[in-house]
């Protein structure tokens, strides 16, 4: 990914007659560090981000979404040609947008989210950059899209010994014993045992004391939604 290896490997498959465009799916559990993966791509690679905000590109009005979809990959075309180091195209999120085409659609919606696929498929079957896309949802996308990604790229959950790690980083009071036994009796992401990590935090500002042990496993045990019944319930 340096800037002078990256253009040596575009300059010898342009002798190929291959296509020099990236296309990398990023996929995985939630947490597992996709997005922030490429942002250390970037930073180490010295390359700008180009992230695409899907809200912004979905409109209500017949027409402008793929005006909007158009404009993001004309404005990335505009940057990569200008010369320098190429910048990165990231969707993050990628499901949202990427997803299976309706067959036979026949409402205005299925309509624009088939007519806006279709425009990524071409970008990205021209693409001549960078694109890195994540989702947590492989299943949702459209195969044409699986295709088109040179890189897939699947994140795991991280093993005991590093989370191990993760927990000593994130709450460096633990003793390695404890940080081992929370690893192995929670089996989490990095994004979860920040979670904990953070409402560790919040619970020592608003009670002034440093919450023990078995408080940040109790924090552990609420962190999932499912197979705990003894939650905090509120209305009816």
């Amino acid at each position: 990914m340096s800037d002078e290896r990256f253009d040596d490997i575009r300059a010898k498959m342009k002798t190929k007659n291959l296509r020099t465009g990236f296309n990398c799916l990023f996929y995985g559990a939630p947490g597992t560090g996709k997005t922030e993966s490429v942002y250390q791509i970037a930073r180490e690679s010295g390359r700008n981000l180009f992230v695409v905000d899907v809200s912004q590109i979905k409109s209500c009005w017949v027409g402008e979404s793929e005006k909007n979809i158009k404009e993001v990959f004309d404005e990335y075309r505009h940057a990569v040609n200008a010369g320098g180091t190429v910048p990165i195209l990231l969707f993050n999120e990628a499901d949202a947008i990427f997803g299976i085409r309706q067959q036979g659609a026949e409402r205005a919606v299925d309509k624009m989210e088939n007519s806006l696929q279709n425009i990524i498929l071409q970008e990205m079957e021209d693409m001549d950059g960078i694109l890195i896309a994540t989702t947590n949802l492989t299943a949702n996308l459209d195969k044409a899209f699986e295709r088109r990604f040179l890189y897939k790229v699947r994140f795991d959950k991280p093993s005991i010994e590093a989370r191990t790690a993760i927990w000593r980083s994130m709450i460096p009071e633990l003793s390695d014993e404890e940080a081992s036994q929370l690893a192995t009796d929670f089996d989490f992401s990095g994004g979860q045992i920040e979670n904990v990590s953070r409402k560790r935090a919040i619970a020592s500002i608003l009670e002034t004391t440093e919450p023990d042990y078995a408080a940040i496993r109790s924090y552990c045990e609420e962190e999932t939604l499912t197979g705990n019944e003894s939650k905090r319930k509120i209305g009816f």
